[in-house]
């Protein structure tokens, strides 16, 4: 039987140390092969019944059933094992870098994971996804068994009653989503805008994705590299240019979304009145840039709804901190998941244990037949042997159910 604080999890995250010195904690491998074979390797050494490790960009997170006791010497002692260059210095620090959890404490760290509330980003969906690949791929290696099976269950359920019955992931947070949002939102955007995007990035190809999307067609892509714009221009069925024709378009424009690496403004006094092909109608500019890509002077001198990533950032810390409030009613929700949990873990455990009952019985009473009565069975006339036989039968069923009922009584 197991018990539920055979549960534990040591992670690795943000909280506790920089993002680059992750890697220390990761296992180093070259393909699901290798992984496999590590992993293996640290469940056997360490003893461990089942296993779910989990590496993203801020966390690594080893999930796990044993016996152990999570104290510093094992904690050690796993880690040299994740990885035998650990420097010694780190190991001897290693309880102020790794967070551990055991029994129902450790439950609830994985629903809050699940549920994006312990994320560098709180709310956003994506460790979800990652957990629930670290899981498939740990059952594929065969690592998952009865207990981490009723963890998951309960995690994604946990997890989804989270997302659909707060608004944890209300809000958008990212610069490119609250630019886009603020761009669908001004009142003279139409699907035939004419939208001008300078710089091919991945911050532009995120925007070019929204603008997709939305089925926007009329857009020029301008860049340093036309390789590097033929993607978006693909996307968006786009026309490329070379940044250096940006001063001599003469198509006009409603719409100028600018990001590039320049450390100084592209979109300058001359660049933009050239731009405008004297156009006075009120223009929409966002910059992403940093620093600004469009020039103070600009700003300042035409009319325009000028949308910069300083004004986003402020938006995007506003509502951070809306979801922050929606914590303490995610974790109320998650107190009675782990009630439910707790009561199916129980209830899981009966089930093994009255699985074995039949099986034990059935072994005494053949035990007894053979070895212990055997002699004065045989000494037995058939009538009365067969008597003791039905006898044993009886008393075999009877210690069967009874134990079966009161188990069930108590589920």
């Amino acid at each position: 039987m197991k018990l539920l604080d055979d549960y534990k999890v040591l992670t690795v995250t943000h909280h506790n140390i920089n993002v680059d010195e992750l890697g220390h904690f990761v296992i180093k491998q070259n393909g699901d092969e290798e992984l496999k074979e590590k992993l293996d390797l640290l469940k056997d050494n360490l003893q461990l019944e089942e296993l779910v490790y989990m590496a993203t960009c801020n966390r690594v997170s080893y999930i796990f059933t044993t016996e152990h006791d999570l104290n510093v010497e094992f904690i050690k002692e796993f880690f040299t094992a994740v990885n035998p260059d650990l420097k010694a210095e780190t190991l001897e620090k290693v309880d102020k870098f790794v967070s551990s959890y055991v029994g129902l404490n450790a439950v609830n760290h994985i629903f809050e994971v699940a549920s994006s509330m312990d994320s560098l980003v709180v709310g956003e969906r994506e460790i979800f996804r990652q957990l629930r690949e670290a899981y498939a791929r740990s059952q594929r290696f065969g690592h998952v068994g009865d207990n981490l099976k009723i963890l998951d269950r309960y995690t994604v359920t946990a997890a989804k009653e989270v997302y659909e019955k707060t608004k944890i992931g209300e809000r958008p947070l990212s610069i490119v989503s609250l630019a886009i949002q603020e761009l669908y939102a001004a009142p003279q955007l139409t699907q035939d805008s004419r939208i001008l995007i300078v710089g091919a990035g991945e911050t532009n190809t995120l925007v070019a994705k929204f603008l997709q999307k939305k089925n926007f067609k009329n857009v020029a892509v301008f860049n340093r590299s036309l390789d590097n714009a033929a993607h978006i221009s693909q996307m968006l069925d786009a026309t490329a240019y070379h940044l250096s024709e940006l001063e001599r378009y003469d198509k006009g424009f409603d719409v100028l979304i600018v990001c590039t690496a320049a450390t100084e403004p592209i979109i300058t006094s001359p660049v933009y009145r050239s731009l405008l092909k004297r156009e006075v109608d009120c223009k929409i500019v966002i910059d992403l840039s940093v620093p600004s890509n469009v020039s103070q002077e600009v700003i300042s001198d035409y009319e325009m709804s000028y949308i910069d990533i300083e004004k986003l950032r402020a938006r995007a810390e506003k509502n951070l901190e809306f979801r922050k409030k929606e914590l303490t009613a995610a974790r109320k929700l998650l107190r009675g998941k782990l009630i439910e949990f707790q009561k199916a873990h129980q209830q899981r455990q009966l089930e093994m244990l009255l699985h074995l009952v039949p099986k034990e019985i059935k072994a005494v009473k053949k035990h007894a037949v053979s070895n212990v009565y055997a002699k004065k069975l045989d000494m037995l006339d058939d009538e009365s042997k067969a008597l003791v036989m039905e006898m044993m039968d009886y008393m075999e069923k009877k210690c069967i159910s009874v134990p079966m009922k009161a188990a069930k009584a108590l589920i």
